[in-house]
């Protein structure tokens, strides 16, 4: 996924109101940005972070700036939760995820279950359905990539879903997008969210396959690039 424009370095003035950003731009002046991210962003949000930012091309939208990248630990980390379900998309088009090849048909925000809608629906010939959850992933603690970063009923309420789909006889998968590539393996955060690390383990033992890919991110380009082992026990964390 490339940025369809370039984009502008920034510092981080404040974050508020989980969708708003105050920012300086680089001639100094001091304007607020969209974030598309409803998470705590936790370590990634401090005032006075390095970030980068993508100027609309709608000159009617209100907000002109869109918050795309931030500086962490040295690491370029994307922070936009709606990029995902096109990353996993473009990765499985391209065949980087090779648990989910051999599909020809992928089709978005397709409902099923109890008033949900599935991520990407995956269909091919001599293929059973698939039903695929996508989620952002930007915590980092210890090392590892971690998920949830606040807590997220919405979530465990789609990894039920999955389970239903799994114990009816479906193949259900639940993929976890890290933006960023600086960790050495995926872990469920039990402690912030301790339902959500429930529902993960009930989902995994009624058949739902955990995949975990993190990407390469730099200014011009997002992209998913290999897998992340998921720690034993991830749930328990």
């Amino acid at each position: 996924m490339r940025f369809p424009r370039p984009l502008v370095r920034g510092v981080l003035l404040r974050r508020y109101k989980r969708f708003l950003a105050d920012v300086r731009l680089p001639d100094g002046t001091e304007t607020t940005a969209h974030c598309a991210n409803p998470g705590s962003m936790l370590g990634l949000a401090a005032p006075g972070a390095e970030i980068w930012l993508l100027a609309s091309a709608d000159p009617k939208r209100k907000l002109a700036w869109s918050w795309e990248l931030v500086r962490a630990e040295g690491q370029l980390v994307g922070v936009n939760t709606a990029h995902p379900n096109r990353l996993a998309a473009e990765a499985i088009a391209a065949g980087r995820i090779p648990e989910l090849g051999g599909y020809q048909s992928l089709q978005r925000e397709v409902a099923y279950g109890r008033a949900s809608r599935i991520d990407l629906l995956l269909k091919g010939q001599g293929r059973p359905i698939c039903y695929l959850e996508v989620k952002n992933v930007h915590l980092r603690r210890g090392g590892c990539a971690e998920f949830p970063d606040s807590v997220t009923a919405r979530g465990a309420k789609h990894l039920a879903e999955l389970g239903a789909m799994a114990a009816a006889g479906h193949r259900a998968v639940m993929l976890y997008v890290v933006q960023r590539g600086d960790c050495r393996q995926f872990r469920i955060a039990g402690d912030i969210d301790p339902v959500y690390a429930i529902a993960f383990a009930e989902a995994r033992a009624a058949g739902v396959e955990m995949l975990c890919y993190h990407c390469r991110v730099d200014t011009e380009a997002i992209e998913i690039e290999a897998p992340l082992a998921i720690a034993a026990g991830a749930e328990e964390e």
